[in-house]
């Protein structure tokens, strides 16, 4: 199956992690092998509702809830992104940071909507994925939040040093 899936679409979907043959052919049924009916991958994934729908009014934001779908591609997506947040990728790194930090459930749409741009890209532009893994992802993400505190510091006229061990005292 994997085999016919490259045949058909000149890319290999099941690197994707979360996304295996069946899943995958599951997905091209849904939603075909020519996605330039969508311009951008921000049309897609609001396509499939997994985009925030942000409703404002007088510029203050009411909502950004994503709507509700009965979209069989969503509910795949969403079913690779439950399956990914146990596996040591920099996907699952990326599932259990927002889980721990705003719930499953929209780490579960967040991730489906990341593996939904993943797809969308693979099959329009023919990229290919490569994950780093999640001790790479960590590191990327400890490296993105210390450059925030160190901006923020020296914006309050401070700067950040780092903390030296202290010798082992017998």
């Amino acid at each position: 199956m994997r085999a016919a899936l490259y045949g058909v679409l000149g890319t290999d979907l099941t690197q994707i992690h979360g996304l295996g043959p069946s899943l995958a052919l599951k997905l091209v049924a849904e939603c075909g092998t020519d996605l330039r009916a969508w311009k951008t991958a921000k049309h897609f994934t609001s396509w499939l509702c997994l985009a925030p729908g942000n409703k404002i009014s007088g510029g203050k934001l009411l909502s950004s809830k994503t709507r509700r779908s009965s979209s069989r591609a969503a509910a795949l997506l969403r079913l690779a992104a439950t399956t990914i947040g146990r596996s040591d990728t920099a996907l699952g790194a990326f599932y259990r940071r927002l889980s721990a930090r705003i719930g499953k459930q929209k780490a579960v749409t967040a991730t489906a909507r990341k593996i939904a741009v993943l797809f969308y890209n693979a099959i329009r532009h023919g990229m290919t994925y490569q994950d780093q893994g999640a001790a790479a992802y960590d590191e990327r993400h400890r490296q993105r939040v210390l450059a925030n505190l160190q901006r923020r510091a020296k914006t309050l006229g401070y700067a950040l040093a780092p903390v030296l061990p202290e010798p082992a005292v017998s």
